[in-house]
This record gives C-alpha cells, sequence and structure tokens, in this order.
C-alpha cells in the first residue's frame, strides 16, 4: 500500500499472516491522508470500515471499493502548508476477520463451591472450548478495538473466559441438583450455556457460534467417595455371577455318576429354592420397554435472520425490510443492550447515560466482587441476587 505520497493512491488489502489477528487498521502509524480514488480490497472473510474526519463512513462487504475523500494528489500537501505540510482531512481503514476463531479456553481458576443434594457443599473445577465470530464489525470496533492498530483474539479470549465462567456458575446453581448426574448432562448444558451468552456477546457484535463443556472436576476426596459408590453397585453383578457359577456347577454334577455327583447335587438342591426366588424378584423388578420420544419440533431454518422480527435478512442490509430495524450497530446501552445512534448520550429505551458503566455486584457473604449480571459469586458459590 502507498501512503502519505504526493502522487500515488492508496491500495488497501490485509493477509492474516497468524490467523489469530481480529482487526488491523490502515496506516499502523495513525491516521493518514488517503487521496481520493483509493482502493478497498476486502476478502469474503474479512469486512472493511472506512473513518473519514473521526466519524464511521460505511462498511464494506467482500469486493473491491473506491474510497472518497477530498484529499487531491500534490494538492492536499499545498493545502496542508498552515498544519505542517499536513492535510487535515484524515482518514483510516479497519479490515475486520470475520472468519471463525476456534479453540478457545475457558476455565476456572479456583475451585468453586456449589451445594449438592447429595454430598452437600463442595468446590468444583469445570473448563472447556468456545468458538466466536464477528458479526457487527463496526460495534465491534467501537466497543473494543477503539483506535488501536491491531487487535487479537488474545487481547480478548482471558476477559470472555471470565465471562463464560460467571455465567456458567449461574446456569450451574440453577441447573445442577448433584454431581452424580454430571456426565450425561454436558450436551445439554453446553447448549442452554451457549443461548444464555449469547445476549452478553452480541453487546460487542461477537457471536458465540460453539461452546463445550470439556469436563465439571469435583476434588479428589468427592472423587474417592463416587468410586466408593460405584464398589457398592457391583453387587447385583456378583449376584448374577453366583447364579452362573450356580447353573455350571449343576451341569458337572449331571456328568458325575457316584457319590461325589449325589452329594454335590443334593447340596444345589438345597440352593435351588433361593435362586428361584431371585430370578423371580430380578424379572418383576425390570421395567417394561419404552416408547421412542417424538422429535421436539422442526429443524430450524438457516440463513440470516433479523434480531428483532425474525425475518429473512441479507447479509449486506443495513435495514431489516420487514420491520426497518436497524442492522448496522453503532453502539449498544450497557444497561438494556438497545441499539444506539451516533453521537447518543442517553438510552432512548431506558434513559441511562450512555457512557455509563453497570457496577459490579458484591457478594453479602463473602464481600468480593463479581460481574454486574452474577447471580451466584465466583468465590463462595451463595447466591447474590434473588428472583
Amino acid at each position: 500500500m502507498g501512503s502519505d505520497n504526493l502522487f500515488f493512491l492508496e491500495l488497501i488489502e490485509w493477509f492474516d499472516e497468524t490467523g489469530r489477528e481480529i482487526a488491523h487498521r490502515f496506516p499502523q502509524e495513525g491516521s493518514g491522508e488517503i487521496k481520493y480514488g483509493a482502493q478497498m480490497v476486502v476478502r469474503d472473510s474479512q469486512a472493511g470500515i472506512f473513518f473519514y474526519n473521526g466519524k464511521a463512513v460505511h462498511v464494506f462487504g467482500p469486493g473491491r471499493h473506491t474510497l472518497k475523500t477530498a484529499n487531491i494528489p500534490i494538492l492536499n500537501k499545498i493545502m496542508g502548508i498552515p498544519w505542517g505540510m499536513e492535510s487535515p482531512l484524515r482518514a483510516e481503514a479497519y479490515l475486520v476477520n470475520t472468519k471463525i476463531f476456534t479453540n478457545l479456553k475457558w476455565g476456572t481458576r479456583e475451585p468453586v463451591a456449589f451445594k449438592d443434594s447429595e454430598l452437600g457443599v463442595i468446590r468444583l473445577r469445570a473448563y472447556g472450548m468456545f468458538n466466536i465470530q464477528v458479526v457487527q464489525p463496526l460495534l465491534f470496533i467501537n466497543s473494543l478495538v477503539g483506535t488501536m492498530a491491531s487487535f487479537a483474539v488474545s487481547d480478548l479470549s482471558e476477559y470472555l473466559g471470565k465471562v463464560i465462567v460467571s455465567c456458567f456458575n449461574d446456569f450451574l446453581g440453577e441447573n445442577m441438583d448433584t454431581i452424580l448426574n454430571l456426565p450425561n448432562r454436558y450436551e445439554e448444558w453446553s447448549a442452554g450455556l451457549r443461548e444464555r451468552l449469547q445476549k452478553d456477546f452480541m453487546h460487542f457484535g461477537l457471536a458465540l457460534t460453539q461452546l463445550y463443556i470439556n469436563s465439571i472436576t469435583p476434588p479428589p476426596e468427592v472423587q474417592k467417595a463416587l468410586d466408593d459408590k460405584t464398589k457398592l453397585g457391583m453387587f447385583d453383578d456378583m449376584n448374577k455371577l453366583m447364579q452362573l457359577k450356580a447353573a455350571t456347577a449343576m451341569e458337572k454334577a449331571a456328568e458325575n455318576q457316584g457319590a461325589a455327583g449325589e452329594s454335590m447335587g443334593l447340596g444345589i438342591g438345597f440352593m435351588m429354592p433361593s435362586l428361584m426366588a431371585q430370578a423371580m424378584q430380578q424379572m418383576t423388578r425390570q421395567p417394561g420397554p419404552s416408547a421412542p420420544s417424538a422429535p421436539d419440533g422442526p429443524a430450524p431454518v438457516g440463513g440470516l435472520t433479523c434480531p428483532k422480527c425474525g425475518q429473512l435478512i441479507h447479509e449486506r442490509d443495513s435495514f431489516c425490510a420487514s420491520c426497518g430495524h436497524h442492522l448496522l450497530v453503532f453502539e449498544q446501552c450497557a444497561a438494556c443492550g438497545k441499539n444506539l445512534s451516533p453521537g447518543s448520550r442517553f438510552c432512548p429505551s431506558c434513559g441511562k447515560p450512555v457512557n455509563g458503566k453497570p457496577k459490579a455486584v458484591t457478594c453479602p457473604t463473602c464481600g468480593q466482587e463479581n460481574l454486574p449480571s452474577a447471580t451466584f459469586c465466583n468465590y463462595c458459590g451463595e447466591r447474590i441476587k434473588f428472583a
């Protein structure tokens, strides 16, 4: 790209060599004198945002686009003599990577306390993976990137991991009865936790495409208690083993003629009534076959939809054709999530100041600070908010 020169126009394009960079600014040194007729090339997995005189002008989709400014080659230097040969008509461009960023980690740094219905208060560790994607490039730039020259996944993953852990603690406190039923609920809880986190991620123009719970691990002493419970459950299998051995002994007794065989058959004869009674009890305890469950509902329809009315929209639309909802989000209210127009000082929905940030919630039990949306404390596990 040619930049800050007298004659040549700029050619703006970007290739992410690392695969972990989300946004990149041109020029990297700060704002520049992008001239009239400069070209911006945007790939299919990118979105281009052009800023002119400090304001976002447009969000460009894939393709080659011509940028229009008042900076004319040579003339812009003449006009910029009072400002040290630099034009006051400043411009910069951001290219945002809209691909899915995978294999991001989340997990609890310290064990979190939960109340188990069978084991009492226990501490659990949990960890997993999640994937994110930028779906509102302008909102992402305005809320997270700001004026930084570049923004990578490493600048964001730690904070998002803390948000997931905070929401996970609330979700587990509301849905977990005992850790004995944990393994068969990982997939169900992953889907529920992802749905709950979507709103928090959308405040930054991000979508949580996938979330996985890899493991929820109790402390060693609780694991030992679980092992003991498993050993107790083996007694039913031991009864079946004893029945099998008794049947084998009967066959051998029938084949062995003589006094030894008669004595063995006599002993097994005394055991038969108890063995048959146990078999009858097990047959009466076995439940009958259950009918297959019907599917919950039709499969969701693919495609982009309006977040307000749910109608299908095109990826380049700025407004919904059905309800007129503004799809190009500049900023969102931190209190209620309402879309804000450029320059707003107060939210038109809740009336709170735009620059106001929600305060951290203090646990009344241990006094530690938690995220504003937390329902359970991340440190002691006690409930903070009551319905």
